[in-house]
Protein backbone atom coordinates (compact mmCIF):
# COMPACT_ATOMS: atom_id res chain seq x y z
CA UNK A 1 0.00 0.00 0.00
CA UNK A 2 2.80 2.45 0.68
CA UNK A 3 4.64 2.30 -2.96
CA UNK A 4 0.56 3.63 -4.33
CA UNK A 5 0.07 6.03 -1.39
CA UNK A 6 0.20 9.56 -1.62
CA UNK A 7 0.58 10.23 1.95
CA UNK A 8 0.75 8.61 4.87
CA UNK A 9 -0.62 8.83 8.90
CA UNK A 10 2.21 7.92 11.51
CA UNK A 11 0.60 7.33 15.24
CA UNK A 12 3.30 8.49 17.76
CA UNK A 13 1.57 7.83 21.53
CA UNK A 14 2.07 10.83 23.58
CA UNK A 15 3.03 9.38 26.90
CA UNK A 16 6.04 7.71 25.15
CA UNK A 17 6.85 10.45 22.06
CA UNK A 18 8.70 9.16 19.01
CA UNK A 19 10.22 6.44 19.31
CA UNK A 20 12.75 3.92 16.83
CA UNK A 21 9.88 2.63 15.56
CA UNK A 22 8.50 6.01 14.38
CA UNK A 23 11.46 6.94 12.91
CA UNK A 24 11.61 3.27 10.89
CA UNK A 25 8.52 3.96 9.91
CA UNK A 26 9.05 7.42 8.55
CA UNK A 27 12.08 6.35 7.09
CA UNK A 28 10.59 3.40 4.95
CA UNK A 29 8.09 6.18 3.75
CA UNK A 30 11.16 7.87 2.75
CA UNK A 31 12.48 5.10 0.68
CA UNK A 32 8.81 4.18 -0.97
CA UNK A 33 8.11 8.00 -2.27
CA UNK A 34 5.46 8.75 0.30
CA UNK A 35 6.51 12.55 0.97
CA UNK A 36 3.63 14.21 2.81
CA UNK A 37 3.10 12.59 6.01
CA UNK A 38 0.59 13.83 9.22
CA UNK A 39 2.11 12.51 12.56
CA UNK A 40 -0.92 11.84 14.45
CA UNK A 41 -0.10 12.38 18.40
CA UNK A 42 -2.45 10.53 19.81
CA UNK A 43 -3.96 9.51 23.81
CA UNK A 44 -3.68 13.62 24.16
CA UNK A 45 -6.53 12.87 26.86
CA UNK A 46 -3.82 10.79 28.84
CA UNK A 47 -1.51 13.98 29.21
CA UNK A 48 -4.37 16.38 29.98
CA UNK A 49 -3.63 17.66 26.83
CA UNK A 50 -0.55 19.22 27.41
CA UNK A 51 0.92 21.39 24.97
CA UNK A 52 4.35 21.23 26.67
CA UNK A 53 4.10 17.69 25.81
CA UNK A 54 2.92 17.83 22.50
CA UNK A 55 5.22 20.46 21.19
CA UNK A 56 8.45 18.66 21.52
CA UNK A 57 6.96 15.64 20.20
CA UNK A 58 6.18 17.44 16.71
CA UNK A 59 9.61 19.29 16.74
CA UNK A 60 11.67 16.18 17.68
CA UNK A 61 9.86 14.58 14.42
CA UNK A 62 9.76 17.49 12.40
CA UNK A 63 13.57 17.75 12.27
CA UNK A 64 14.21 14.25 11.81
CA UNK A 65 11.75 14.51 8.94
CA UNK A 66 13.54 16.99 7.26
CA UNK A 67 16.69 15.08 7.34
CA UNK A 68 14.66 12.12 4.91
CA UNK A 69 12.70 14.91 2.57
CA UNK A 70 9.45 14.48 4.47
CA UNK A 71 6.63 17.16 4.47
CA UNK A 72 5.17 17.35 7.65
CA UNK A 73 1.37 18.23 9.43
CA UNK A 74 1.73 17.45 13.05
CA UNK A 75 -1.86 16.88 15.17
CA UNK A 76 -3.05 16.32 18.44
CA UNK A 77 -5.86 13.55 18.62
CA UNK A 78 -7.44 11.74 21.21
CA UNK A 79 -8.81 8.30 19.79
CA UNK A 80 -11.26 7.70 23.05
CA UNK A 81 -12.85 10.76 22.28
CA UNK A 82 -12.57 11.63 18.68
CA UNK A 83 -11.03 14.66 19.48
CA UNK A 84 -9.62 16.42 16.26
CA UNK A 85 -10.09 13.80 14.00
CA UNK A 86 -12.99 14.43 12.78
CA UNK A 87 -14.17 16.86 14.69
CA UNK A 88 -12.62 19.24 16.74
CA UNK A 89 -12.62 18.47 20.76
CA UNK A 90 -13.08 21.07 23.58
CA UNK A 91 -9.83 19.87 25.09
CA UNK A 92 -6.87 21.47 23.75
CA UNK A 93 -7.90 24.83 22.64
CA UNK A 94 -4.15 26.07 22.41
CA UNK A 95 -4.26 24.08 19.01
CA UNK A 96 -5.83 26.02 16.36
CA UNK A 97 -4.35 23.54 13.35
CA UNK A 98 -6.98 21.65 10.96
CA UNK A 99 -8.50 18.38 12.23
CA UNK A 100 -6.89 14.89 10.68
CA UNK A 101 -9.64 14.77 8.39
CA UNK A 102 -8.93 18.23 6.85
CA UNK A 103 -5.55 17.69 7.29
CA UNK A 104 -5.62 14.73 4.47
CA UNK A 105 -8.78 16.20 2.63
CA UNK A 106 -6.73 19.33 1.87
CA UNK A 107 -3.83 17.27 0.48
CA UNK A 108 -3.88 18.44 -3.31
CA UNK A 109 -3.70 14.67 -5.40
CA UNK A 110 -0.55 13.76 -7.14
CA UNK A 111 -0.25 13.52 -10.95
CA UNK A 112 2.43 10.89 -10.40
CA UNK A 113 3.58 8.85 -13.69
CA UNK A 114 1.59 10.97 -15.89
CA UNK A 115 4.79 12.77 -17.09
CA UNK A 116 6.66 9.97 -17.80
CA UNK A 117 7.08 7.68 -21.03
CA UNK A 118 4.69 5.25 -21.47
CA UNK A 119 5.22 1.72 -19.51
CA UNK A 120 2.90 -1.52 -19.26
CA UNK A 121 3.15 -4.73 -17.62
CA UNK A 122 1.70 -6.84 -19.62
CA UNK A 123 -0.67 -9.44 -17.12
CA UNK A 124 -2.69 -11.50 -19.97
CA UNK A 125 -3.51 -12.25 -23.49
CA UNK A 126 -6.94 -12.07 -24.71
CA UNK A 127 -7.45 -14.45 -27.82
CA UNK A 128 -11.35 -14.56 -28.24
CA UNK A 129 -10.81 -15.91 -32.02
CA UNK A 130 -7.96 -16.12 -34.49
CA UNK A 131 -8.45 -12.30 -35.44
CA UNK A 132 -8.16 -10.84 -32.45
CA UNK A 133 -4.99 -10.94 -29.96
CA UNK A 134 -4.99 -8.44 -27.13
CA UNK A 135 -2.55 -7.45 -24.82
CA UNK A 136 -3.83 -6.87 -21.04
CA UNK A 137 -2.40 -4.17 -18.42
CA UNK A 138 -2.67 -1.27 -16.24
CA UNK A 139 -0.86 1.55 -17.71
CA UNK A 140 2.12 1.95 -15.01
CA UNK A 141 3.28 5.75 -16.61
CA UNK A 142 2.61 7.79 -19.69
CA UNK A 143 -0.01 7.40 -21.84
CA UNK A 144 -0.78 5.54 -25.08
CA UNK A 145 -2.35 6.38 -28.36
CA UNK A 146 -3.13 3.89 -31.74
CA UNK A 147 -0.31 4.72 -33.88
CA UNK A 148 2.04 4.96 -30.98
CA UNK A 149 5.41 2.94 -31.64
CA UNK A 150 6.44 0.94 -28.40
CA UNK A 151 9.32 -1.49 -28.00
CA UNK A 152 8.33 -5.07 -26.39
CA UNK A 153 11.07 -5.77 -23.33
CA UNK A 154 12.99 -8.42 -22.90
CA UNK A 155 13.10 -8.91 -26.34
CA UNK A 156 13.12 -5.61 -27.68
CA UNK A 157 11.23 -5.83 -30.53
CA UNK A 158 9.85 -2.54 -31.65
CA UNK A 159 5.85 -2.71 -33.57
CA UNK A 160 2.98 0.00 -32.98
CA UNK A 161 -0.31 0.17 -31.11
CA UNK A 162 -3.19 -0.45 -33.55
CA UNK A 163 -5.93 -0.18 -30.88
CA UNK A 164 -6.46 1.40 -27.44
CA UNK A 165 -9.54 -0.63 -25.63
CA UNK A 166 -10.34 0.89 -22.06
CA UNK A 167 -11.45 -1.37 -21.20
CA UNK A 168 -13.91 -2.54 -24.51
CA UNK A 169 -14.88 0.25 -26.21
CA UNK A 170 -11.82 2.09 -28.55
CA UNK A 171 -10.08 4.86 -26.90
CA UNK A 172 -8.05 7.61 -28.70
CA UNK A 173 -5.86 7.90 -25.39
CA UNK A 174 -5.17 5.95 -22.44
CA UNK A 175 -3.29 6.67 -18.91
CA UNK A 176 -1.25 6.04 -15.91
CA UNK A 177 -3.78 4.26 -13.81
CA UNK A 178 -6.16 2.80 -16.52
CA UNK A 179 -6.82 -0.72 -17.13
CA UNK A 180 -6.48 -1.31 -20.81
CA UNK A 181 -6.32 -3.55 -23.70
CA UNK A 182 -3.87 -2.96 -26.41
CA UNK A 183 -3.57 -4.60 -29.79
CA UNK A 184 -0.78 -4.16 -32.14
CA UNK A 185 -0.21 -4.01 -35.61
CA UNK A 186 2.64 -7.12 -36.02
CA UNK A 187 2.17 -10.62 -34.36
CA UNK A 188 4.87 -10.81 -31.95
CA UNK A 189 6.33 -12.78 -29.29
CA UNK A 190 5.06 -11.02 -26.23
CA UNK A 191 3.58 -12.75 -23.58
CA UNK A 192 2.12 -12.61 -19.30
CA UNK A 193 5.01 -10.63 -17.59
CA UNK A 194 6.83 -8.65 -20.52
CA UNK A 195 6.56 -4.69 -20.62
CA UNK A 196 5.49 -2.26 -23.24
CA UNK A 197 7.40 0.79 -23.35
CA UNK A 198 7.09 3.90 -25.69
CA UNK A 199 9.95 3.10 -28.49
CA UNK A 200 11.97 6.32 -28.13
CA UNK A 201 12.44 5.85 -24.36
CA UNK A 202 12.56 2.22 -23.82
CA UNK A 203 13.20 0.74 -20.11
CA UNK A 204 16.43 -0.42 -18.36
CA UNK A 205 17.06 -4.21 -18.83
CA UNK A 206 19.51 -5.63 -16.11
CA UNK A 207 20.12 -8.80 -14.17
CA UNK A 208 22.30 -6.80 -11.21
CA UNK A 209 21.40 -3.67 -9.52
CA UNK A 210 21.50 -2.01 -6.59
CA UNK A 211 18.37 -1.42 -4.27
CA UNK A 212 17.30 -0.39 -1.00
CA UNK A 213 15.55 -3.55 1.00
CA UNK A 214 13.49 -3.57 3.73
CA UNK A 215 13.34 -7.05 5.70
CA UNK A 216 10.18 -8.41 6.82
CA UNK A 217 10.46 -11.83 8.29
CA UNK A 218 12.10 -13.08 11.41
CA UNK A 219 14.47 -15.28 9.57
CA UNK A 220 17.47 -13.13 8.71
CA UNK A 221 17.72 -12.47 4.74
CA UNK A 222 21.34 -13.99 3.91
CA UNK A 223 23.44 -13.05 1.03
CA UNK A 224 23.31 -15.86 -1.38
CA UNK A 225 20.11 -18.03 -0.56
CA UNK A 226 18.23 -17.82 -3.69
CA UNK A 227 14.41 -16.09 -3.40
CA UNK A 228 11.73 -14.78 -6.14
CA UNK A 229 12.40 -11.54 -6.98
CA UNK A 230 8.42 -10.21 -8.40
CA UNK A 231 8.15 -7.04 -10.13
CA UNK A 232 4.82 -5.98 -11.81
CA UNK A 233 4.00 -9.29 -13.32
CA UNK A 234 7.47 -10.87 -13.51
CA UNK A 235 8.78 -13.40 -10.94
CA UNK A 236 12.65 -14.27 -10.95
CA UNK A 237 15.28 -16.00 -9.13
CA UNK A 238 17.18 -13.44 -7.26
CA UNK A 239 20.11 -13.38 -4.75
CA UNK A 240 21.66 -10.88 -2.70
CA UNK A 241 25.46 -10.79 -3.61
CA UNK A 242 26.17 -8.22 -1.20
CA UNK A 243 24.81 -6.06 1.89
CA UNK A 244 26.71 -2.72 0.99
CA UNK A 245 25.39 -1.90 4.38
CA UNK A 246 22.22 -1.33 6.62
CA UNK A 247 20.82 2.33 8.39
CA UNK A 248 20.18 3.19 12.00
CA UNK A 249 17.25 4.15 11.92
CA UNK A 250 17.50 6.88 14.65
CA UNK A 251 20.97 8.30 13.27
CA UNK A 252 20.68 7.92 9.31
CA UNK A 253 24.18 5.92 9.94
CA UNK A 254 25.45 3.27 7.26
CA UNK A 255 26.51 0.47 9.51
CA UNK A 256 28.07 -2.54 8.30
CA UNK A 257 26.08 -5.86 8.16
CA UNK A 258 26.19 -9.41 7.10
CA UNK A 259 22.77 -10.11 7.32
CA UNK A 260 19.52 -8.47 7.67
CA UNK A 261 17.07 -9.15 10.39
CA UNK A 262 13.42 -8.26 11.01
CA UNK A 263 12.40 -4.88 10.24
CA UNK A 264 16.50 -4.05 9.00
CA UNK A 265 16.75 -2.09 6.23
CA UNK A 266 19.68 -1.86 4.04
CA UNK A 267 21.30 -1.66 0.81
CA UNK A 268 21.72 -4.13 -1.33
CA UNK A 269 23.25 -5.95 -4.22
CA UNK A 270 21.12 -8.10 -6.14
CA UNK A 271 21.58 -10.74 -9.32
CA UNK A 272 18.81 -12.20 -10.72
CA UNK A 273 18.31 -15.37 -13.35
CA UNK A 274 16.97 -13.11 -16.16
CA UNK A 275 16.81 -9.86 -17.26
CA UNK A 276 14.11 -7.43 -16.41
CA UNK A 277 12.65 -4.38 -17.13
CA UNK A 278 13.14 -1.80 -14.97
CA UNK A 279 12.86 2.23 -14.38
CA UNK A 280 14.75 3.77 -10.96
CA UNK A 281 12.06 3.51 -7.87
CA UNK A 282 12.49 7.29 -7.77
CA UNK A 283 11.92 8.08 -11.41
CA UNK A 284 8.52 5.39 -11.40
CA UNK A 285 7.57 3.31 -7.79
CA UNK A 286 5.96 0.73 -10.28
CA UNK A 287 8.75 -0.25 -12.64
CA UNK A 288 11.15 -0.10 -9.32
CA UNK A 289 9.18 -1.33 -7.10
CA UNK A 290 9.69 -5.31 -5.98
CA UNK A 291 9.25 -7.63 -3.04
CA UNK A 292 10.96 -10.71 -2.37
CA UNK A 293 9.61 -14.41 -1.52
CA UNK A 294 10.45 -17.28 0.21
CA UNK A 295 11.02 -20.03 -2.07
CA UNK A 296 9.96 -22.63 0.46
CA UNK A 297 7.27 -21.11 2.13
CA UNK A 298 6.11 -18.51 -0.37
CA UNK A 299 5.82 -15.80 2.20
CA UNK A 300 6.78 -12.21 1.05
CA UNK A 301 10.18 -12.07 3.19
CA UNK A 302 11.41 -8.66 1.87
CA UNK A 303 10.27 -5.16 -0.57
CA UNK A 304 12.66 -3.51 -2.45
CA UNK A 305 13.34 -0.48 -4.55
CA UNK A 306 15.81 -0.22 -6.99
CA UNK A 307 18.30 2.41 -7.58
CA UNK A 308 20.24 1.54 -10.32
CA UNK A 309 21.70 -1.17 -12.54
CA UNK A 310 25.32 -2.59 -11.70
CA UNK A 311 27.66 -1.39 -14.69
CA UNK A 312 29.28 -5.23 -14.30
CA UNK A 313 25.22 -6.59 -15.72
CA UNK A 314 25.95 -4.34 -19.01
CA UNK A 315 29.90 -4.67 -19.54
CA UNK A 316 30.13 -8.15 -18.44
CA UNK A 317 28.49 -11.02 -21.55
CA UNK A 318 28.70 -15.04 -21.86
CA UNK A 319 30.89 -15.94 -24.44
CA UNK A 320 29.98 -18.69 -26.59
CA UNK A 321 31.54 -21.89 -25.93
CA UNK A 322 31.78 -24.14 -29.13
CA UNK A 323 32.53 -27.52 -27.31
CA UNK A 324 29.62 -28.32 -25.51
CA UNK A 325 28.38 -30.57 -23.08
CA UNK A 326 27.14 -33.34 -24.82
CA UNK A 327 29.99 -33.54 -27.13
CA UNK A 328 32.55 -33.78 -23.79
CA UNK A 329 30.34 -36.31 -21.96
CA UNK A 330 30.48 -37.72 -25.51
CA UNK A 331 34.09 -38.41 -25.12
CA UNK A 332 33.95 -40.33 -21.90
CA UNK A 333 31.03 -42.18 -22.72
CA UNK A 334 28.75 -41.21 -19.96
CA UNK A 335 26.13 -39.08 -18.55
CA UNK A 336 27.43 -36.12 -16.49
CA UNK A 337 25.18 -35.97 -13.12
CA UNK A 338 25.76 -34.24 -9.81
CA UNK A 339 24.87 -36.22 -6.59
CA UNK A 340 24.59 -34.28 -3.66
CA UNK A 341 25.40 -36.48 -0.33
CA UNK A 342 23.66 -34.56 2.77
CA UNK A 343 23.23 -34.87 6.31
CA UNK A 344 25.03 -34.36 9.72
CA UNK A 345 28.23 -33.95 10.46
CA UNK A 346 29.81 -37.68 10.92
CA UNK A 347 26.69 -39.42 9.39
CA UNK A 348 29.32 -41.10 6.94
CA UNK A 349 28.62 -39.04 4.08
CA UNK A 350 32.54 -38.40 2.91
CA UNK A 351 32.87 -42.18 3.55
CA UNK A 352 30.06 -43.60 1.26
CA UNK A 353 30.97 -40.64 -1.22
CA UNK A 354 34.48 -42.03 -1.32
CA UNK A 355 33.28 -45.52 -2.01
CA UNK A 356 30.74 -44.74 -4.54
CA UNK A 357 33.29 -42.49 -6.21
CA UNK A 358 35.97 -45.76 -6.39
CA UNK A 359 33.05 -48.37 -7.78
CA UNK A 360 32.32 -45.87 -10.74
CA UNK A 361 36.14 -45.25 -11.55
CA UNK A 362 36.27 -49.42 -11.42
CA UNK A 363 33.57 -49.02 -14.34
CA UNK A 364 35.72 -46.58 -16.20
CA UNK A 365 33.48 -43.67 -15.46
CA UNK A 366 34.87 -40.15 -15.21
CA UNK A 367 34.48 -38.57 -11.40
CA UNK A 368 35.34 -35.54 -9.40
CA UNK A 369 34.81 -35.62 -5.88
CA UNK A 370 33.79 -32.31 -3.91
CA UNK A 371 34.09 -32.60 -0.26
CA UNK A 372 32.98 -29.80 2.34
CA UNK A 373 36.88 -30.22 4.13
CA UNK A 374 38.59 -30.10 1.59
CA UNK A 375 36.34 -26.86 0.24
CA UNK A 376 37.63 -25.17 2.69
CA UNK A 377 40.74 -25.46 2.90
CA UNK A 378 40.75 -23.57 -1.25
CA UNK A 379 37.53 -22.43 -2.53
CA UNK A 380 36.09 -21.34 0.48
CA UNK A 381 39.04 -20.46 2.97
CA UNK A 382 37.43 -17.36 3.60
CA UNK A 383 34.03 -18.43 5.19
CA UNK A 384 33.02 -19.69 8.50
CA UNK A 385 30.34 -21.38 10.07
CA UNK A 386 27.16 -18.74 10.11
CA UNK A 387 24.08 -18.73 8.18
CA UNK A 388 25.53 -16.50 5.35
CA UNK A 389 28.67 -18.28 5.67
CA UNK A 390 27.25 -21.46 5.03
CA UNK A 391 24.85 -20.76 2.46
CA UNK A 392 28.09 -19.23 0.46
CA UNK A 393 29.89 -22.56 1.12
CA UNK A 394 27.12 -24.03 -0.48
CA UNK A 395 26.50 -22.01 -3.51
CA UNK A 396 30.50 -22.09 -4.33
CA UNK A 397 30.03 -25.79 -4.30
CA UNK A 398 26.91 -25.68 -6.63
CA UNK A 399 28.58 -23.65 -9.04
CA UNK A 400 31.79 -25.77 -9.01
CA UNK A 401 29.76 -29.15 -9.46
CA UNK A 402 27.62 -27.25 -12.09
CA UNK A 403 31.07 -26.32 -14.21
CA UNK A 404 32.33 -30.05 -13.59
CA UNK A 405 29.37 -31.63 -14.47
CA UNK A 406 29.18 -29.63 -17.36
CA UNK A 407 33.03 -30.64 -18.82
CA UNK A 408 31.10 -34.29 -18.76
CA UNK A 409 32.04 -35.56 -15.38
CA UNK A 410 30.29 -37.55 -12.36
CA UNK A 411 30.17 -35.52 -9.35
CA UNK A 412 29.64 -36.45 -6.14
CA UNK A 413 29.46 -33.65 -3.60
CA UNK A 414 29.82 -34.17 0.17
CA UNK A 415 28.38 -31.33 2.58
CA UNK A 416 26.62 -31.20 5.18
CA UNK A 417 24.36 -28.33 3.40
CA UNK A 418 21.77 -28.04 6.19
CA UNK A 419 19.45 -25.75 4.85
CA UNK A 420 16.50 -27.17 1.90
CA UNK A 421 16.36 -23.81 0.38
CA UNK A 422 20.03 -23.99 -0.54
CA UNK A 423 19.91 -27.35 -1.59
CA UNK A 424 17.10 -26.63 -3.52
CA UNK A 425 19.07 -23.64 -5.13
CA UNK A 426 21.84 -26.29 -6.26
CA UNK A 427 18.99 -28.33 -7.65
CA UNK A 428 18.03 -25.54 -9.84
CA UNK A 429 21.28 -24.54 -10.63
CA UNK A 430 22.25 -27.80 -12.52
CA UNK A 431 19.14 -27.03 -14.75
CA UNK A 432 19.21 -29.76 -16.98
CA UNK A 433 21.81 -32.11 -15.66
CA UNK A 434 20.85 -35.16 -13.32
CA UNK A 435 20.85 -34.65 -9.84
CA UNK A 436 20.16 -36.59 -7.13
CA UNK A 437 19.84 -35.73 -3.64
CA UNK A 438 21.31 -38.61 -1.50
CA UNK A 439 20.71 -37.94 2.23
CA UNK A 440 23.01 -40.24 4.44
CA UNK A 441 20.25 -40.23 8.04
CA UNK A 442 22.11 -40.41 11.17
CA UNK A 443 20.58 -39.71 14.46
CA UNK A 444 21.94 -37.21 16.32
CA UNK A 445 22.50 -39.43 19.29
CA UNK A 446 24.76 -41.60 17.06
CA UNK A 447 26.42 -39.22 15.03
CA UNK A 448 27.23 -37.41 18.71
CA UNK A 449 28.36 -41.17 19.82
CA UNK A 450 30.67 -41.70 17.06
CA UNK A 451 32.19 -38.58 17.05
CA UNK A 452 35.60 -38.81 15.38
CA UNK A 453 36.89 -35.46 15.02
CA UNK A 454 35.75 -34.55 18.59
CA UNK A 455 33.72 -31.91 17.34
CA UNK A 456 30.35 -32.53 18.86
CA UNK A 457 32.18 -32.57 22.22
CA UNK A 458 33.58 -28.98 21.73
CA UNK A 459 30.26 -27.79 20.59
CA UNK A 460 28.51 -29.22 23.86
CA UNK A 461 30.93 -27.43 25.95
CA UNK A 462 30.54 -24.10 23.74
CA UNK A 463 33.91 -24.11 22.33
CA UNK A 464 32.61 -24.25 18.47
CA UNK A 465 29.43 -22.28 17.84
CA UNK A 466 26.92 -22.75 15.12
CA UNK A 467 27.27 -26.31 14.87
CA UNK A 468 25.29 -28.10 13.09
CA UNK A 469 22.76 -30.19 15.24
CA UNK A 470 23.86 -28.54 18.33
CA UNK A 471 22.53 -24.62 18.00
CA UNK A 472 22.33 -24.45 14.54
CA UNK A 473 19.69 -26.48 12.87
CA UNK A 474 19.66 -29.27 10.12
CA UNK A 475 16.20 -29.58 7.64
CA UNK A 476 16.19 -33.01 6.66
CA UNK A 477 15.28 -33.60 3.10
CA UNK A 478 11.97 -34.20 2.41
CA UNK A 479 11.79 -36.36 -0.98
CA UNK A 480 15.67 -37.57 -1.41
CA UNK A 481 15.82 -39.28 -4.46
CA UNK A 482 18.17 -41.40 -1.86
CA UNK A 483 17.53 -42.40 1.58
CA UNK A 484 20.19 -44.29 3.38
CA UNK A 485 19.27 -45.31 6.84
CA UNK A 486 22.97 -44.95 8.09
CA UNK A 487 22.96 -46.10 11.86
CA UNK A 488 21.23 -49.67 9.98
CA UNK A 489 23.22 -49.74 6.74
CA UNK A 490 27.18 -50.09 6.47
CA UNK A 491 29.15 -47.63 4.07
CA UNK A 492 29.83 -50.50 2.16
CA UNK A 493 26.35 -51.76 1.68
CA UNK A 494 25.11 -48.12 1.00
CA UNK A 495 27.81 -47.73 -1.46
CA UNK A 496 26.19 -50.50 -3.32
CA UNK A 497 22.83 -49.35 -3.20
CA UNK A 498 23.66 -46.32 -4.63
CA UNK A 499 25.88 -47.25 -7.05
CA UNK A 500 22.57 -49.62 -8.08
CA UNK A 501 20.43 -46.97 -8.18
CA UNK A 502 22.84 -44.40 -10.61
CA UNK A 503 23.31 -47.45 -13.23
CA UNK A 504 19.68 -48.10 -13.32
CA UNK A 505 18.98 -44.54 -13.90
CA UNK A 506 21.62 -44.21 -16.54
CA UNK A 507 23.59 -42.10 -15.31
Amino acid sequence: GASTADAAIILADARKGVLTQTRRHAHILALMGVRRVVLAVTKMDLVDWSQAVFEPIAAEFAAYAAQIGLEITAIPVSGATGANVARRGEDGGWYSGPTLLEALEALPPLSEGQDLPFRMAVQGVIRPHLDFRGYTGRIAAGRVRPGDAVRALPSGVTTTVARVLAPTKDAKEARAGQSVVLTLTDEIDLSRSDVLCAADAPLETADQFEAAVIWMAEAPLLPGRQYDLKLGARTVAASITDIRHKVNVNTLEPLAARTLDLNDIGVCHLSLGADIAFAPYEEDREMGGFILIDRMSQATVGAGMIRFALRRAHNIHRQPIKVDRARRAALKGQQPAVLWFTGLSGAGKSTIANLVEEQLAAEGRHTYLIDGDNLRHGLSRDLGFTEADRVENIRRAAEAARMMADAGLIVLVSLISPFRAERAMAREMMGDIPFLEIFIDAPLEVVEARDVKGLYAKARRGELTNFTGIDSPYEAPDNAEIHVDADKTTAQEAAAMICGVITRSTV
